[in-house]
């Protein structure tokens, strides 16, 4: 899914409300007032089967007199340089704004595609009016109203048709489990890659944001093999005031991308924070593999016997419905349990590739069911018939049953434990899927 849609554009034309509709939820603020996304915004979106990145740059919102292009130079570029494709959008309402020329000659210099975007066109009168827009010399123009979703299907058809399957990596490195260390700014990253490969592999410093590159190691020691990769810290996007620290953070998430498996490292004294769990979620949402391993636990004073199980079942609260996750008190300075970690997450790699028999998953599950019927709904019995593992990266099952709409939350996620209870699923998010028999 290594593939990023980047919305550009001057404020107020409708990037956020697009950015909402692309996700199908409410996630960024939208207002009439320019200038309202202060921040970028990152989310998944699915079209056709296929599923890609997502950022709301914001409005380019700036106090100086100065020409336009020195502050889309600094912050668009950034964008632009990692983005698959750039939706640049403007305002049919408004027509041709001297912002949009200084961005439009910007955008021209890319050697990504750029799409043109003409928004609020939502009667003849617009559209009539949005074709001057064709003179800004783009080829691929669309006319939407991102409001009420009318064009949209035609724009993400025309994104989705880029999308191909990467095929230019050495295949024998393609083969091997790719683990990403990822985590906030300047808990120790950098310092766990340098302590497992044994050398100064990559810069440490106590500045936040000093890696703002991703760095692949190959890793090949004690008969364990496989790929490390070292992100750039992922941080509050309110704090990204830097456009490196923000072109590290879309490497950042396009190295979730890559990996099998995340170990997502915590600053002990800090505990789990709301970005953190900004970060878990979104690894989890990608269907990754995940290990927390809580970072300079030698620095944690007055540690008692049952410390480290106390701190273990706050996090897990904090991380529910998913909680299933390993979590390691690690020390990258001390080396302390620094190996353990890597054997956990091998063992996670090798959870998520866990392929399981039609037989034996219709001879565990179904006396599941029948210990513990799913509710009736509507004076509907719902019966679930048959299970099947589907062949998705992700371990992903498909339920057979008479009404697969009356499957509510509370009984799929029943199923789903007792999926982790029966096969070990443990760091692994699970996928279900409810079918008509």
């Amino acid at each position: 899914m290594n593939f990023t849609v980047a919305i550009v554009g001057r404020p107020n034309v409708g990037k956020s409300t697009l950015f909402n509709r692309l996700l199908e939820q409410k996630k960024a603020i939208v207002d009439d007032v320019s200038g309202v996304t202060r921040d970028r915004q990152y989310g998944i979106s699915e079209w056709n089967g296929k599923t890609f990145n997502v950022i709301d740059t914001g409005g380019f919102v700036h106090g100086s007199d100065d020409v336009f292009e020195r502050e889309i130079a600094k912050q668009v570029l950034v964008a632009v340089e990692e983005a698959s494709v750039i939706v640049f959008m403007v305002d049919a309402a408004t027509g041709i704004t001297d912002l949009d020329d200084s961005m439009a000659r910007v955008l021209r210099k890319s050697t990504q595609p750029v799409f043109l975007v003409v928004n609020k066109v939502d009667n003849n009168e617009r559209m009539l009016e949005a074709t001057e827009f064709y003179s800004m010399g783009f080829d691929n123009v669309f006319f939407i109203a991102a409001a009420s979703g009318s064009g949209t299907g035609e724009l993400l058809d025309a994104v989705t048709a880029l999308m191909t399957d990467d095929a230019h990596v050495d295949e024998r490195l393609a083969q091997l489990p790719k683990f990403a260390i990822i985590g906030q700014p300047n808990v120790g990253k950098s310092s766990l890659l340098n302590a497992l490969v044994g050398e100064e592999r990559t810069i440490v410093s106590d500045i936040a944001g000093t890696t703002r590159d991703t760095i692949h190691t190959h890793y090949n020691l004690f008969q364990k093999e496989f790929v490390l990769i070292d992100t750039a810290g992922i941080r509050r996007k309110a704090k990204v005031h830097e456009d490196l620290e923000f072109y590290s953070v879309i490497r950042a998430i396009k190295a979730m991308d890559e990996a099998d498996v995340c170990l997502l490292l915590l600053d002990a004294e800090k505990g789990m924070t709301a970005q953190d769990l900004n970060i878990f979620s979104l690894a989890a949402k990608k269907g990754k593999g995940i290990v927390l391993l809580v970072n300079k636990w030698d620095l944690v004073k007055n540690k008692q016997t049952n410390t480290a199980k106390e701190y273990e079942d706050t996090l897990k609260k904090r991380l529910a419905p998913f909680n299933d996750v390993p979590v390691l008190f690690v020390s990258a300075t001390e080396k302390t349990r620094i190996f353990k970690a890597i054997e956990i997450a091998l063992e996670v790699y090798e959870n998520r590739q866990r392929r399981i028999s039609t037989s034996k998953l219709n001879e565990v599950m179904l006396k599941a069911v029948e210990a513990h019927h799913a509710p009736v709904v509507r004076g509907h019995a719902v019966k679930i018939k048959f299970v099947t593992q589907l062949p998705t990266a992700v371990p992903s099952f498909a339920f057979f049953c008479n009404f697969p709409d009356d499957i509510k939350t509370p009984y799929r996620n029943y199923l789903e434990n007792q999926l982790r209870k029966h096969f070990n699923f443990t760091g692994v998010s699970v996928r279900l899927f409810f079918r008509k028999k």
